[in-house]
């Protein structure tokens, strides 16, 4: 079982993911991917004349302020014109693809943020009106029923909160969770950068390999989205995933060269 999440970012190779992707179903592997959309959500959101506002939490992790209107636009890129992309070129590659956001069957379940803390101006502020939350439950039923159907999966947020609200949900963190509820061999973060850099933006500074013990100890060389990808890459290891790779996505054979070993390789490592 193999989980596959793809950034959002510009510099994206869909059509090389797509192709890695189709080899891999194509030999019967169960494969699950998962995608943003978040550089397209900006521009929309600028066109339409609602320009996104980004938030910094207290611990450093910068994320998008989501208010109803901000949401109806996420769900129009995120749901709609990015998730079909995905979905087309599968099928122009002879994969039987299924899109469905975190909403459908419930798929991303949790809680929606009652408050979000902002710090603006060196001052912690709290926000109201905000549509983002949590992911608790997956719902491995349907996921197991279109694998089990020969399908494969093409998942993006937003998530349902407990009450039946759409809520703006991480996309790192969903795959964590959703590679966890399946029991995946492996989970691969692919986006537009080479790894986890220790000196950010200097590719040649990428680490190769860190344990989990290691990765806690490194997250302050983390920047920007990739504060995130780390966070899901820990959940993820510690909910008993074998292997998580943060790797390319810009890159011919992206799925092929981060699955053997091609970016930073996360383990638990040996207590």
């Amino acid at each position: 079982m193999i989980v596959v999440k793809v950034g959002g970012g510009d510099g994206i190779d869909r059509g090389a993911v797509c192709s890695d992707l189709a080899k891999l179903w194509g030999e019967g592997r169960e494969v699950i991917l998962i995608h943003g959309a978040n550089a397209e959500t900006n521009r929309v959101a600028e066109a339409l004349g609602h320009p996104p506002r980004f938030v910094t939490s207290p611990n450093g992790m910068t994320s998008r302020f989501t208010d109803r209107r901000t949401l109806e636009i996420f769900e129009m890129v995120y749901c709609g014109l990015v998730n079909k992309g995905w979905v087309e070129t599968l099928q122009y590659l002879g994969v039987n693809a299924v899109g469905l956001s975190g909403i459908d069957g419930r798929l991303f379940e949790g809680r929606r943020k009652a408050t979000v803390r902002s710090v603006e101006k060196g001052k912690v502020k709290v926000l109201r009106g905000d549509y983002t939350g949590t992911v608790d439950r997956v719902n491995r039923h349907l996921l197991d029923l279109l694998l089990g159907g020969g399908y494969l999966p093409v998942l993006t947020p937003p998530g349902v909160s407990v009450d039946g609200e759409a809520v703006n949900v991480d996309g790192d963190r969903v795959a964590a969770a959703v590679a966890a509820a399946v029991g995946a061999d492996v989970l691969l973060l692919l986006s537009n950068v080479a790894g986890l850099l220790a000196r950010f933006p200097d590719e040649s500074s990428l680490v190769r390999h860190l344990t989990l013990s290691e990765l806690d100890q490194r997250l302050g060389w983390a920047q920007g989205r990739m504060k995130k990808k780390v966070l899901g890459a820990m959940e993820a290891v510690q909910a008993g995933v074998g292997r998580v790779v943060l790797g390319d996505a810009r890159i011919d054979r992206p799925v092929s060269r981060a699955l053997a070993g091609k970016g930073t390789v996360i383990e638990c490592g040996r207590e």
